[in-house]
């Protein structure tokens, strides 16, 4: 029996394959480092909390919040360049953060990394959407099929990645960065020498990079969903700030952390394109505030459970896993079909501008919420009754997101291309 998304794969262009390909090699050499990151942080530099939550807030603005500029240049000077240059930029960020010891030079090791992200990330996502309308037009494959591969892509390399830096977790912080640097020349070479000079992002012709931004800035509808979507990056990031907090109540230590995330990418690797498929049926109104009441409900379960003495042997890791099994079912829900929604509502023009201000409005609300989240979260390290507290504020946020986005596409949304219906 055949693997569905490996049958998908084979039916498309190369170029296709190509941007796929690019995503899984990006999260192995991410995910070698970042969720080990906040360990790091507290055991090898003793920094606290609410620093590491700046930390790591920080990063991710870096690279979410100047999304924005990478979409930008991608829709002015095309893919290629724009991915480039990013990679060269995470090999310098990884070398970085390989040899310091001090904050400074941990904070300027971070924006390396994250800004590296702005540029590539946001040029590969909307070369995507483009490419995923020319599949639905010729019948290939539906958009948010391709981006449900695109997610699939993104946990294989959150399978590897983890695993790689669980085996290292043994070895200095140093030599993990390193490793993870190797990775980013071998996507560098790999993209110098096969993505195309002409890839665009559904831009057509040359123009200024602040057409890009004005068309955003006039779109309410998508300045509105943008707002409500936001809380999904937040949310996502607790993975690296939150869990290894949990998981330290429950166990006393963070030796479980590479594992959670393997589960948690293999359920996407199993589930993800029938998920995908489900929640496309359904359509943006049931799907995407499903999506996130699920992510709330993820924290939900753990506040519930925060404030009790773990039982001892593996009962202890019920709330983590819970909490992970949540939290990714419902971005498999809610993402592919909010990424399918991002050029429809952008009329499928200057989508790397659209993709880059989405990105940018996650950074900026990981950044402020990571921040205070990482002080909340001192709270929850031991066995206690204010342990709900970071958990439930947490969890309002997803929470508020789903119902507006219930009524934000209470209106009628641009009917996906090739779609019949």
């Amino acid at each position: 029996m055949s693997w569905a998304p490996g049958v998908l794969v084979r039916r498309l262009p190369a170029v296709p394959r190509l941007l796929l390909a690019s995503q899984l090699a990006f999260n192995i050499g991410f995910y070698l480092v970042v969720p080990f990151l906040a360990v790091h942080l507290s055991e090898d530099l003793a920094l606290a909390g609410g620093v590491i939550g700046l930390v790591l807030g920080i990063r991710t603005f870096s690279q979410q919040g100047l999304f924005f500029l990478g979409g930008g240049l991608a829709d002015r000077f095309g893919v290629k360049p724009v991915v480039v240059v990013g990679c060269l930029i995470r090999i310098a960020g990884f070398g970085v953060l390989a040899v310091v010891q001090s904050l400074p030079g941990v904070l300027v090791g971070v924006v390396l990394v994250g800004f590296a992200a702005a540029l590539f990330s946001p040029a590969v996502e909307s070369a995507l959407a483009d490419q995923g309308r020319q599949l639905e037009e010729a019948g290939v494959a539906t958009r948010a099929e391709v981006f449900g591969l695109d997610a699939i892509a993104s946990k294989l390399g959150s399978v590897t990645g983890p695993v790689l830096g669980a085996l290292l977790l043994g070895v200095p912080f140093g030599i993990t960065c390193l490793v993870a640097a190797g990775v980013f020349v071998v996507v560098l070479v790999a993209h110098v020498v096969l993505l195309p000079r002409d890839l665009r992002t559904g831009v057509g012709e040359v123009e200024p990079m602040t057409a890009g931004w004005g068309q955003v800035l006039r779109n309410r509808r998508f300045l509105a969903f943008t707002a409500c979507y936001c809380t999904y990056l937040l949310s996502y990031n607790q993975l690296y700030l939150a869990l290894p907090v949990e998981l330290t109540r429950a166990t006393g230590g963070q030796g479980a952390l590479g594992w959670l995330f393997v589960l948690a990418a293999v359920s996407v690797l199993l589930f993800q394109l029938p998920v995908t498929g489900r929640a496309r049926r359904v359509g943006p109104r049931v799907a995407l505030p499903l999506g996130f009441g699920l992510m709330s409900a993820s924290f939900l379960l753990v506040a519930v459970l925060a404030p009790l003495t773990p039982p001892t042997g593996s009962g202890a890791l019920a709330p983590a896993v819970g909490f992970v099994l949540l939290l990714y079912t419902g971005q498999m829900i809610a993402v592919p079909v909010a990424q399918d929604l991002v050029p429809r509502l952008a009329g499928e023009r200057r989508l790397g501008a659209h993709f880059g201000v989405l990105a940018s409005a996650g950074g900026l609300a990981v950044l402020l919420g990571s921040t205070g989240a990482g002080a909340l979260l001192d709270l929850a390290e031991t066995p206690q009754p204010a342990a709900a507290v970071p958990w439930l504020v947490l969890a309002a946020l997803p929470a508020a997101s789903a119902v507006g986005l219930w009524a934000l596409t209470r209106r009628p949304v641009p009917t996906p291309v090739g779609d019949p219906s």
